[in-house]
């Protein structure tokens, strides 16, 4: 989710224009919050719910649009409309209606995460806290975990709903590296009697941005970062002796280290291809596919650090002008469900990992999230304003690139 580029920016008046069912507009938010999710589900019942994100990933959207929606229609009677809209224009269109006092806009569900959560929260533009009338979310999701009360280190206060997760971890070939890794000491005698073999992408490619707050996580623990002030000097002390390991494995990678691959795709075309002997990824769901098709080799392992991997969760929203807060939830609870969540993990679909606690699921549903990866011990992303600090500390201090 990108950061957005002007909060001030006015959207065209024809997005003011409320399109959801008036039945459910007629209730205020103290009388919605006020219902369970019974009697929500109810009042919800003909109306249209209009779901605003990202539109960029065709396999996603031929899911939502052939899944979703009709099950939706089928299930509750609600009409759903996707519209895709990248995240900078869905921020600038609901300041844009505070500002002009619109409190009835067309955006009734977006998704969302990280610093556009913040600025949405900071700016009072969410309907909440709602997650408690959220019937799936009660009963499946695991409450109190980090990764779903904190979203890049802001607090969620139930304002808004999981929808998904994304967790990094590194792969290797299994037949060509026995060690077993661990954390990033056992993974520095790995990369020394691999010389050549290790490498990652340079960040601030989104994935080599995650392996080094991954080696982080592991020297210096996350505890000692969450609340680290947003300034340089500080962040640089604090994170040291990570950047000491980076260094100090940098002779033993891949071309000794002089250059990285730009992308995460390089790298595992370098993988496939047996340049390297490890990888990583963000979506640990799409490599049960990579390696059918025979892109990766069979013996690929993911690689869990015993004091975690990071990992962090996309979420539901709901304006605080939407016009349908109750099919939203509604909408919410659906995707929150057993039989939503293990279809879109399905790699054919999204491959997109869970957010339900599978023990808290019964038993005979387990089997639907056979083919989900469960990352161990997830530990939540530093504040998103941290993220580019680090990654310019790692150019000076790894790269050698001054600036």
């Amino acid at each position: 989710m990108k950061k957005i580029i002007a909060l001030g920016i006015m959207i065209s008046l024809l997005f003011l224009v409320g399109c959801s069912n008036g039945k459910a507009t007629s209730q205020s938010d103290d009388q919605i919050l006020s219902k369970n999710y019974e009697e929500i589900e109810k009042s919800a019942k003909g109306s249209t719910v209009n779901f605003y994100g990202w539109g960029g990933n065709e396999v996603l959207n031929k899911w939502f649009d052939n899944y979703v929606i009709p099950n939706m229609k089928e299930k509750y009677d609600i009409n759903v409309k996707r519209v895709g809209m990248d995240i900078d224009t869905i921020m600038n269109q609901l300041i844009s209606e505070k500002q002009v006092k619109n409190d009835k806009g067309n955006i009734d569900v977006f998704w969302v995460n990280g610093e556009n959560f913040k600025t949405a929260k900071d700016n009072e533009l969410l309907f909440g806290p709602f997650t408690n009338k959220i019937e799936n979310y009660e009963k499946y999701v695991d409450t109190n975990s980090k990764d779903i009360t904190t979203d890049f280190g802001t607090p969620v206060d139930d304002m808004e709903s999981p929808w998904g997760k994304a967790s990094f971890t590194v792969l290797k070939n299994a037949d060509k590296v026995s060690e077993n890794i661990v954390d990033t000491n056992t993974l520095k005698e790995a990369i020394v009697k691999n010389p050549g073999k290790f490498t990652y992408p340079a960040p601030p490619d989104f994935t080599g941005s995650a392996f080094v707050r991954n080696v982080i996580y592991d020297i210096v623990g996350y505890e000692n970062l969450k609340d680290l002030p947003e300034d340089e000097a500080t962040v640089k002390k604090a994170i040291q002796p990570a950047m000491d390991y980076l260094k100090e494995i940098k002779p033993y990678l891949w071309n000794e280290g002089k250059t990285y691959p730009s992308t995460t795709a390089q790298l595992d075309n370098m993988y496939s291809d047996g340049e390297v002997n490890f990888s990583m990824t963000y979506a640990p769901n799409e490599i049960e596919g990579k390696i059918n098709s025979g892109e990766f080799d069979k013996s690929t392992e993911f690689i869990n650090f015993d004091k975690g991997n990071i990992s962090n969760t996309h979420f539901l929203a709901i304006p605080k002008n939407s016009s349908n807060k109750a099919g939203a939830m509604v909408l919410i609870n659906y995707l929150t469900s057993i039989d939503a969540q293990a279809s879109k993990s399905e790699p054919k679909n999204w491959g997109d990992m869970t957010i339900l606690d599978l023990n808290k699921i019964p038993k005979e549903d387990k089997s639907k999230f056979k083919n989900s990866v469960q990352v161990k011990n997830p530990v939540p992303e530093v504040k998103a304003s941290l993220v580019p600090i680090i990654e310019k500390i790692w150019l000076q201090e790894v790269a050698n690139v001054n600036g």
